[in-house]
């Protein structure tokens, strides 16, 4: 699914194993520099690496970077299921994510994405076909992996639908 402006963000419902979920909350601040939806779907699709912000044991963030793909509606996390990232989101399934680039403060962008995974497929993932799977592990494959995703029985995925999205692109001040 591709969104048409930042405004079709909170209109978009969507059902995740059986339940709904809550429409996206449209950014309040920073509106004119903020992303469209063409362009989000863009950046997401050709950064590398986020950073995921869960909570850890003790209620404090616990912040880790990740290779993504994005599918036009959800993002899509292939993690280790030994770390702490793993424990503390089976844990307590919210999470922040940050993707950004920029090195000069006219070049930052990036876009911020709450909301709470949910674990899709089988953990670890194995290689028994999941239809469930097939974008993601065909997105991550083209992204990462020249080509064809692979299982390698210690990873398993994890949907964020996002609930809010923030989005800047500080190229957009003094426009």
């Amino acid at each position: 699914m591709t969104l048409s402006t930042p405004h079709d963000f909170r209109r978009v419902v969507v059902s995740l194993r059986g339940r709904k979920t809550r429409p996206v909350k449209e950014q309040r601040r920073g509106r004119r520099i903020a992303m469209s939806a063409q362009e989000v779907d863009a950046f997401l699709g050709s950064e590398r690496t986020c950073r995921v912000a869960s909570v850890g044991p003790d209620g404090s963030p616990h912040n880790t970077p990740l290779w993504f793909v994005w599918d036009g509606a959800s993002l899509w996390l292939n993690s280790l299921t030994t770390s702490q990232r793993w424990a503390d989101l089976q844990r307590d399934p919210r999470v922040g994510v940050v993707v950004d680039a920029g090195e000069e403060y006219g070049e930052l962008r990036g876009v911020e994405l709450r909301g709470s995974v949910a674990v899709v497929g089988d953990v670890p993932r194995t290689t028994v076909p999941d239809p469930d799977l097939d974008v993601p592990e065909r997105l991550f494959g083209e992204k990462y992996l020249d080509g064809a995703f692979i299982s390698d029985g210690r990873h398993a995925w994890l949907r964020l639908v996002p609930e809010k999205v923030v989005s800047w692109d500080f190229r957009k001040i003094g426009r």
